[in-house]
């Protein structure tokens, strides 16, 4: 919930839709923001600093409408909300089937919440999400790991209603994910730390869009970067823009600042963390918290101290001490204001031509992707801002290429 969602709600709105709002992220939200919205009588459901409870209660109500009524459409960011629903819905199917519910038996805190959340549900009505899921046209997703987890649903077959994939946009994977990140990433840090990056050793785990625009922004800033990487093609990109590429294990006592960017779990472990140098940065820029093991830190003998918000310094039993910013959520948002506003409308007008497409069209459940032509159409909007001039194909040129005079340009397998 920042100023620039604040944007597409009115947009929507524009366009006639009814909406309710709630945060992706604890630590996202502009407070200003949400309440500018609330102010014009929409609902929202956010604030900077929620608990977990809060987080997914927020969720919840963003999600019910008037007499317990579901959404038509979901512009997701993260997936949580898509997967509220599903996860209710099984929980049903499950009560349905052995009349009885199944025991929690998770020990990550934060699905524990989920699961509590939902038996909440469950005592009010069994059937709240099997009477609100034929409603829902379809689900509009942003992320790199809320798309990981419908093609999840798809390949398990219980995906409930269309997905449509905003993230593999090009012009939000590849301005998004890279040029926002470029920015974004820097402006959380030094916000939160007031430290000089210059001269800094700063390890970047991952270099996929979120990694390159992570490691551009620390190289611009006159730190030496270190890229960890599992995959050899995005290694090999990352060595020969001149980076060195290391395991995290062999340069955990030359890093001054560790920032995680892949979209997966347990990136800097607990035994990671107590091997990094003296008042080490530890930061990350996915989408979720569980690619730094935050839990175990706060579980381990070391000694917690608030800085400030979102700031918090631990000190271990041999006097060592880290930095850990945003709690291991989104450094960007948490201690900072997220990605500038160009770059998000960017996103954003993906985001809206992918709610409009699912209402207008009611497509099956499934997955699908925008059009390479309006991918263009958003890029070539945006290009005015900047000043910038196309150049145009002949006739000839066009058909020597194979391909229209207006576009598209580039076949759909073409990666940016």
């Amino acid at each position: 919930m920042t100023i620039e969602t604040a944007i597409l709600i009115e947009t929507l709105k524009d366009l006639g839709a009814d909406v309710r709002w709630a945060s992706c992220n604890i630590f996202s939200t502009q407070d200003e923001a949400a309440a500018a919205i609330a102010k014009t009588k929409t609902p929202v459901f956010a604030w900077k600093g929620e608990t977990l409870e809060e987080y997914w209660d927020c969720t919840l109500q963003a999600l019910t409408f008037k007499d317990n009524l579901g959404p038509n459409l979901i512009v997701d960011d993260g997936g949580d909300a898509t997967l509220l629903i599903h996860k209710g819905y099984e929980l049903e199917k499950y009560y349905y089937k052995n009349k009885k519910l199944p025991k929690i038996t998770t020990k990550i805190e934060e699905e524990i919440v989920i699961e509590k959340l939902l038996r909440t549900v469950h005592k009010k009505n069994p059937n709240h999400w099997h009477s609100i899921t034929p409603n829902i046209i379809g689900v509009s997703e942003e992320t790199t790991t809320g798309v990981a987890r419908l093609e999840k649903m798809v390949e398990d077959a219980t995906l409930l209603f269309p997905a449509f994939n905003v993230n593999d946009a090009a012009t939000k994977s590849k301005f998004d994910n890279l040029y926002g990140c470029r920015e974004s990433l820097a402006d959380g840090i030094k916000r939160s730390t007031e430290i000089m990056l210059a001269g800094k050793t700063v390890v970047v785990c991952g270099y996929g869009d979120v990694g390159k625009g992570s490691a551009q922004s620390m190289k611009s800033y006159g730190c030496k970067v270190i890229v960890t990487e599992i995959d050899p093609i995005c290694a090999l990109q990352a060595a020969m823009e001149g980076f060195e590429v290391r395991r995290l294990e062999d340069v955990l006592n030359r890093g001054n600042i560790f920032v995680t960017t892949t979209g997966n779990k347990d990136i800097i472990t607990l035994k990671h963390m107590k091997k990094m140098k003296d008042q080490a940065i530890v930061c990350n820029i996915g989408h979720f918290d569980n690619e730094i093991q935050i839990d175990a830190l706060n579980k381990s003998n070391a000694k917690r101290d608030k800085i400030k918000p979102q700031l918090d310094r631990y000190t271990f039993k041999n006097g060592k001490q880290i930095f850990i910013l945003a709690e291991g959520r989104l450094v960007n948002l948490g201690c900072a204001t997220g990605h500038a506003s160009f770059v998000m409308s960017t996103s954003f007008s993906n985001q809206v031509l992918a709610q409009v497409f699912l209402a207008q069209n009611k497509p099956a459940a499934g997955i699908y992707d925008l059009p390479r032509k309006l991918d263009e159409e958003v890029a070539r909007i945006h290009l005015k801002h900047l000043d910038a001039d196309l150049t145009k194909l002949t006739k000839q040129q066009a058909k020597y290429i194979g391909v229209s005079i207006n576009g598209p340009f580039k076949k759909d397998e073409y990666r940016y």
